[in-house]
C-alpha cells in the first residue's frame, strides 16, 4: 500500500525588481540536502547552482535563475530559507565603536528586504558623448567567473554587466562586440571614470538591513548594516 502523500504549503512574495508577485514553496528535504552537500564543497559555483535549481523549483519554474538579477535570486532564497528552516537566525555582529568586540544578535529574515540607495542610476556618463549603459548581474554572471584574484572576478562581472556604449548617435550594443573589444574598452578607462561605473555596483539593490548593537564593554551603541545574502546566512 503506497503512503500519503504529503502536502507543501505554498506562500507568495514580491519580486523587488518588478513588484510582481509570484507564488512559492519552501525546499523539501530532498533539496536541502542538495544544498547541504554544496554549502560543504566550498565551491561558489556548485553553491549558486544549487541556489538557482531551488530557486527554479521552489518558484514552479515562474523564476529562470539564468535571467533574473541577483538580488531578486538572493531575495527569494531568504524567503525560501525562512519557510523552510525557519525565519530567525543569529548572527556575530562586530561593535562599529571599537571593530572589535562582538555580539551575538537575532534577527528576523522576514524583516530583510531589497534596498536601493539614492540616487542610483544604470547610466554611467564617461565622457561629454560618451555613455555607459549597466545590467544588473546575474547568477550566469557568477557561474562564468573567470580569474584566480578578487580584481579578475570584479573586471569580469563588470565587463558581463555592460549592456550599451552609446557615443553620440551611435549605439554599441555588448553582444554585437567581442570580449576582448569591452575588456580593451575597459582598460581605456580613468582612474575616475572606473569610479563612476563601480558606483553603480556599489549602490545597485542589495539585501540590506540595519542592526542596532550595544557593546558589552564599553557600553556604547551603535548601528550596523548587513548586505549580502552570504552575511544573512552565518
Amino acid at each position: 500500500m503506497a503512503l500519503p502523500k504529503l502536502e507543501t504549503p505554498t506562500y507568495e512574495l514580491e519580486l523587488p525588481s518588478t513588484g510582481e508577485k509570484i507564488k512559492y514553496r519552501p525546499f523539501l528535504v530532498k533539496e536541502q540536502k542538495v544544498l547541504m552537500i554544496a554549502q560543504g564543497s566550498s565551491d561558489e559555483k556548485v553553491i549558486n547552482n544549487s541556489i538557482g535549481t531551488l530557486v527554479g523549483n521552489c518558484t514552479f519554474d515562474k523564476i529562470d535563475p539564468t535571467k533574473s538579477p541577483m538580488f531578486d535570486i538572493e531575495y527569494i532564497f531568504l524567503k525560501l530559507r525562512s519557510k523552510s528552516i525557519g525565519e530567525t537566525v543569529q548572527l556575530n555582529i562586530t561593535c562599529p565603536d571599537d571593530n572589535k568586540t562582538t555580539v551575538p544578535v537575532k534577527i528576523n529574515l522576514d524583516e530583510v528586504s531589497v534596498q536601493m540607495t539614492a540616487g542610483h542610476t544604470n547610466v554611467v556618463d564617461l565622457t561629454d558623448n560618451i555613455k555607459l549603459y549597466l545590467r544588473y548581474p546575474l547568477l550566469n554572471d557568477m557561474q562564468k567567473l573567470e580569474g584566480d584574484t578578487e580584481v579578475d572576478k570584479v573586471f569580469n562581472i563588470l565587463i558581463n554587466c555592460i549592456h550599451e556604449v552609446h557615443h553620440g548617435d551611435k549605439i554599441y550594443n555588448s553582444v554585437d562586440v567581442t570580449k576582448k573589444d569591452l575588456e580593451t574598452f575597459v582598460d581605456q578607462m580613468t582612474t575616475e571614470q572606473l569610479k563612476n561605473v563601480m558606483d553603480f555596483f556599489d549602490t545597485m539593490p542589495k539585501l540590506r538591513h540595519a542592526i542596532q548593537v550595544t557593546n558589552p564593554k564599553t557600553k556604547k551603541k551603535g548601528e550596523v548594516v548587513v548586505e549580502g545574502l552570504q552575511n544573512f546566512l552565518e
